[in-house]
């Protein structure tokens, strides 16, 4: 007699499972709402033995109309999740397609492959055209600005951009990656910045939040990055007010060290994380 195999035998998702033991199909697996695992055989056991081993306490108190409700509000999250992955991925694959099309155009006409660096330079353009375009439009933008150093010990000026138009549609951009030689002041960084906002046509006056990392140069209240661009505002007669915002996560990390309180530290993480895994 031959041995029975689980997966020839076309088991089906049970919609009742959703509500019973807070799992839903994807892919033709069932999967955890509350935990994103899988069970690798659809069989109501196997659900019901992961439910009241992971999460029975969590839905006990629940009714009926509560737990249909929760179902749907995990169900809404996953979708999105989903959702983000898919675009990212889609935008991945033209872009590497769009880069084999180019490839073969070149091969085909018997040109060198340096006509890849000509052709990567007027999609610069045309994008950059097209971001000054689209600044053009806004009513409000904010920058994001950090500043790193790569492997070759050069740092890197980061600024992104985003921008929200008339009909309220919110625009974000990568907007330019700058090489710092040399130093790296609130000066250097605020002729960076300054250098590029021109450049893309964006106005002044329109800014109207600024969020950088930590560091002195970036936050420092007389000749920091902050400070400068506030005094751009100024000579330029902007009424409005510039928010900033900053990282705090160097700063929290030092003060740890110093203050050496790793003790209530790692206590008040174990705790977080405790809470965390059961919400």
């Amino acid at each position: 007699m031959a041995k029975r195999k689980v997966d020839t035998e076309n088991r089906g998702f049970q919609t009742r499972w959703e509500s019973e033991y807070m799992f839903t199909e994807v892919a033709g697996k069932p999967v955890c709402l509350l935990y994103g695992e899988s069970v690798a055989v659809m069989k109501e056991y196997n659900l019901r033995r992961h439910h009241e081993t992971k999460h029975a306490d969590k839905d006990k108190n629940m009714d009926m109309e509560q737990r249909l409700q929760k179902v749907e509000e995990l169900k809404r999250g996953l979708k999105s999740r989903q959702a983000l992955f898919r675009k990212a991925k889609s935008q991945s694959e033209a872009a590497v397609k769009a880069s084999f099309f180019v490839a073969g155009e070149i091969a085909k006409s018997a040109r060198p492959f340096t006509e890849g660096d000509f052709i990567k330079n007027s999609v610069n353009q045309s994008k950059r055209a097209a971001r000054a375009k689209k600044g053009k439009d806004f009513i409000a933008y904010s920058l994001a600005v950090d500043e790193s150093t790569d492997a070759s010990d050069i740092a890197q000026l980061s600024i992104f951009i985003r921008g929200v138009d008339s009909s309220l549609s919110v625009t974000e951009e990568f907007l330019a990656l700058r090489p710092m030689h040399g130093t790296t002041t609130g000066h250097d960084l605020y002729e960076e910045v300054s250098r590029c906002v021109n450049e893309m046509e964006l106005p002044w006056e329109k800014l109207v939040g600024l969020t950088t990392d930590g560091a002195p140069a970036m936050c420092g209240h007389r000749s920091g990055l902050v400070a400068r661009i506030r005094e751009k505002l100024q000579e330029e007669n902007v009424t409005g007010e510039l928010t900033a915002y900053h990282c705090i996560i160097h700063q929290e990390s030092l003060c740890g060290k110093a203050l050496k309180m790793e003790h209530v530290m790692s206590t008040i993480t174990r705790a977080v994380n405790f809470i965390r895994a059961r919400v």
